[in-house]
């Protein structure tokens, strides 16, 4: 449930948060709950920005990729039982050891956000592999 709040706004912060606001689409109002959001979540995890893209607004790190590939690439060495799989993600990602658990406090925390990336990331992957399995059954001559 949101709560109605008064905040006072210079007028250059006002004019460019109603300018983003527009550029996206969205209200001033979902615009500062937005930012405000992210700014507490960057302040709780150094080293965790937003970025958009394709796929909509998720959560990366500063200076590498989406904490969503982080913690693949974490769950795939987990499962091929990976003796230190800090280390081997930070290699295999070209990451530094801080990196790598900067991403997994990040997901510690947002678990359901990453997970939900993470899903649709594999449903869009499945996908693509559908379309192209289809597209190679037309080009051997099975499609017709």
């Amino acid at each position: 449930m949101a709560t109605p709040r008064s905040v006072r706004l210079s007028d250059d912060v006002l004019a460019r948060l109603s300018d983003l606001a527009g550029r996206r689409g969205a209200s001033v109002s979902s615009t500062i709950e937005r930012l405000l959001d992210e700014a507490l979540r960057r302040e709780a995890h150094p080293g965790i920005t937003f970025r958009d893209g394709p796929s909509g607004r998720r959560a990366g790190l500063v200076a590498g990729p989406d904490v969503d590939e982080v913690i693949r690439t974490l769950r795939m060495n987990q499962s091929e039982g990976t003796a230190d799989v800090i280390a081997t993600v930070a290699d295999l990602l070209a990451l530094t050891e801080s990196q790598v658990r900067a991403a997994m406090a990040y997901y510690a925390d947002h678990r359901g956000e990453v997970d939900e990336r993470i899903e649709a990331t594999q449903r869009a992957a499945d996908e693509a592999e559908a379309a192209w399995r289809r597209q190679q059954e037309i080009l051997a001559g099975r499609g017709q």
